[in-house]
């Protein structure tokens, strides 16, 4: 395994990130448990998680099934860089969601029960929360980080202006501020280009790549298509009629490299100076197996050419848009 400082921290995590999205939802309990025990095996100790996840199997169940994979021993927490988020509605009354002083506490005391575990690594900011000002959301966390509940803070989903307002708040306070920035962010959708990995790298965050297959598109979806093992319909059917001529493109290159499409796409996120580390959220012990391949994967300057030209990206701004 690989391995990198998370932004301008001290803290070693692996160049792949353990995404548990699916687990729950997707991924059995003890499946889960098995690509846990993998990815730990080979080395990945950085899992990210939130604690919404869950979806129909409820709210809180990702962070549920991490705690009993804890709660096995054998080293397993100890062995974790242990990330999770706050700001979704976790009910339906008033103060169960978003980041206030009072959300944040038992937002993060919840958790905490959950993962079975006293203290979380890396918590993030799901969403920005523009109705709470960021004295307020500050002083929780330094509240929390005094009572050794977290380590260290990051945000997910933040503009660039988001995350010096951020910073800003944080200095007046003496505090360290954000220490990771979590986007959205692959070959097909660039636009943090323009600011926000500018912004991360400017106060040294350390940026995380959610989605890094774009819901699968970069995974060889033309070719699962004409298999007959996946086919989309509604929006997801439209989106890849747009893009069909770039992902044809795509795969023919993956093929002419010797390389899985999905191989690639991690490969190109590894290969991007502001990225720490892609967020993989395998559910099947296969997909883990493949991202992990990833890590071998070298492009050389003429096929990151090639990518730019199949999916053309960003500068920093201004000049991508004024000169």
């Amino acid at each position: 395994m690989q391995f990198t400082k998370l932004g301008r921290t001290g803290l070693t995590i692996s160049r792949l990130c353990l995404g548990t999205m699916n687990f729950g939802p997707h991924t059995s309990e003890a499946d889960a448990h098995a690509i846990m025990d993998s990815a730990d095996e080979r080395g990945i100790n950085f899992f990210d998680t939130a604690n919404d996840y869950g979806l129909h199997a409820g709210k809180g169940k990702t962070e549920e099934i991490i705690g009993t994979w804890f709660a096995r021993g054998g080293g397993r927490r100890e062995r974790t860089v242990l990330a999770t988020k706050v700001y979704a509605n976790m009910g339906d009354r008033p103060n169960e969601g978003g980041l206030s002083a009072l959300n944040i506490r038992r937002a993060l005391d919840a958790s905490l029960r959950r993962m079975q575990t006293d203290y979380i690594d890396l918590y993030q900011f799901h969403h920005v929360d523009r109705e709470t000002p960021w004295e307020e959301i500050w002083q929780a966390i330094d509240v929390a980080v005094r009572q050794g509940k977290i380590l260290y803070v990051g945000s997910s989903n933040f503009a660039g202006w988001h995350i010096a307002q951020a910073q800003a708040a944080a200095g007046r306070r003496n505090l360290m501020g954000l220490v990771s920035e979590q986007s959205f962010y692959n070959l097909l959708t660039r636009a943090v280009e323009r600011e926000v990995l500018p912004a991360a790298e400017h106060y040294g965050l350390g940026v995380l790549a959610w989605s890094p297959l774009n819901q699968g598109f970069l995974g060889g979806v033309l070719r699962a298509e004409k298999e007959g093992r996946r086919r989309l319909a509604g929006r997801a059917a439209a989106a890849l009629a747009a893009y069909r001529p770039q992902i044809e493109r795509y795969e023919d290159l993956a093929a002419e490299l010797g390389h899985e499409p999905a191989e690639v796409a991690l490969a190109w996120l590894l290969h991007r100076p502001a990225v720490t580390a892609p967020i993989v959220g395998p559910r099947t012990m296969e997909q883990l197996d493949s991202a992990v391949r990833a890590l071998d994967v070298v492009l050389d300057e003429k096929t990151l050419a090639r990518l730019d030209e199949i999916f053309p990206g960003h500068k920093p701004a201004p000049e991508d848009y004024a000169w």
